[in-house]
């Protein structure tokens, strides 16, 4: 079997046809993938941009990685820890008085005046292990009052979301006249927290959050083509979105080009899930981190200290958190994953690919990055299916797996 380096060729190759296969059944339009280990790097782009036109996904394609831009918030919020400007156990409310003095609902499905006190504040650990008692409920919204509340709110709790169409202040204001659902460091509710960081982070630097993110993580990785738009002239290069059909069982655009919403600057840039990038880009990112905070591995130039990455990619959760907690999308998440700071690790082998210690995040609009650090393993999938079954995933992941051959 011929191998290339700590990979074998011909199993990289069954990993590109099963890839492969998702496009020519019709399931996603194109993606780009790739699998780097020990400094080498292989990457696989396939099928097209869109689907109303014939030009081919490219290595350097943009896609929209939604839930993965709640790694680089972490990262952010690590930074500012790093130089002191907030500690992980402060109170939010210091810098966010719009989420002082909570309230609490007595259950998650009550009426909003059937509340009590919180016990404590919201801290920054809260939001970094989104435990601070608020976000994404999959329950019907005419059957949640908050769901309700929040929908005529304009908050954006219903996934999938393209963008926030609120600034940021007027968001977090809106935010801070609901209840909690749950008591602060009670359970892990998904994904509310990185938005509060991002506002967080931007009165904190002074910054606004993009500009943070671009003077302290994305120009020293060299991501250039990450932010929360795409400038005019790379717009040829973002791969349209699409979702689902569920009458018709065909695909229908979510989101094109030319009137993208990422075709502009966003009102609030949501380090929730409002990034774009490449595959390159993003390798960058993921290699930072198995660098332990290093963007070059043989000098001292760091993001982060060593120590700020170990937190990050360790188990946050307690056993009394996870048991109250849950991911609807992935019945059994916590039975064989933790969550550390805006990213998961898998905490129980139970198949090929649930090597533990390994960490990373999916993106809501067909994206998935992992890290293995004991293997020196990146893996990213990029493709443009909004709310895919996570077949994909884990194919992408096992397959992945085995090709190394040492």
């Amino acid at each position: 079997m011929m191998k290339t380096g700590s990979l074998s060729r011909a199993r990289l190759d069954r990993l590109r046809t099963s890839m492969t296969g998702y496009v020519e059944r019709g399931e996603v339009p194109g993606m780009v993938t790739l699998v780097s280990r020990h400094g080498e790097i292989h990457v696989d782009a396939v099928g097209t941009k869109s689907l109303e036109a014939p030009d081919p996904v490219r290595r350097d394609t943009i896609f929209r990685i939604a839930s993965m831009s709640k790694p680089i918030t972490a990262v952010a919020t690590m930074i500012l820890a790093e130089e002191g400007k907030l500690r992980l156990d402060d109170a939010v409310q210091k810098w966010l008085p719009e989420l002082a003095n909570r309230k609490v609902l007595k259950r998650i499905d009550a009426p909003l005046d059937e509340t009590v006190s919180a016990h404590r504040p919201i801290t920054v650990r809260d939001l970094l292990t989104f435990t601070m008692g608020f976000g994404l409920l999959l329950t019907p919204t005419e059957a949640s009052p908050i769901l309700q509340a929040a929908a005529e709110l304009e908050i954006g709790m219903k996934p999938p979301r393209r963008q926030l169409e609120l600034d940021p202040d007027t968001w977090i204001h809106r935010l801070g006249r609901l209840p909690l659902m749950a008591q602060p460091g009670e359970r892990w509710l998904y994904g509310t927290g990185a938005d509060v960081l991002s506002v967080l982070i931007a009165r904190v630097s002074g910054q606004p959050l993009e500009t943070f993110l671009r003077e302290r993580v994305f120009e020293p990785l060299g991501m250039k083509d990450t932010g929360f738009s795409v400038p005019a002239d790379r717009l040829d290069r973002l791969a349209s979105c699409y979702v689902l059909n569920p009458g018709s069982g065909t695909l229908q655009l979510f989101d094109g080009v030319e009137q993208s919403r990422w075709s502009h600057p966003p009102l609030f840039p949501s380090g929730a899930d409002g990034l774009v990038s490449t595959i390159d880009d993003y390798l960058a990112f993921a290699q930072m981190l198995l660098n332990q905070g290093r963007y070059r591995e043989r000098g001292s130039e760091r993001i982060l200290s060593r120590f700020s990455v170990e937190a990050m990619t360790t188990d946050q959760l307690t056993p009394a958190q996870k048991a109250v907690s849950s991911l609807p999308l992935l019945p059994g998440f916590f039975a064989t994953h933790g969550w550390g700071f805006g990213l998961s690790m898998v905490t129980r082998r139970d198949d090929l690919a649930s090597v533990p210690g390994r960490y990373g995040w999916d993106g809501s609009m067909g994206t998935s990055w992992f890290s293995d650090p004991k293997e020196d393993l990146v893996g990213i999938l990029l493709t443009q299916h909004v709310v895919m079954a996570p077949d994909i995933f884990r194919d992408f992941w096992t397959l992945t797996y085995q090709s190394i051959d040492d």
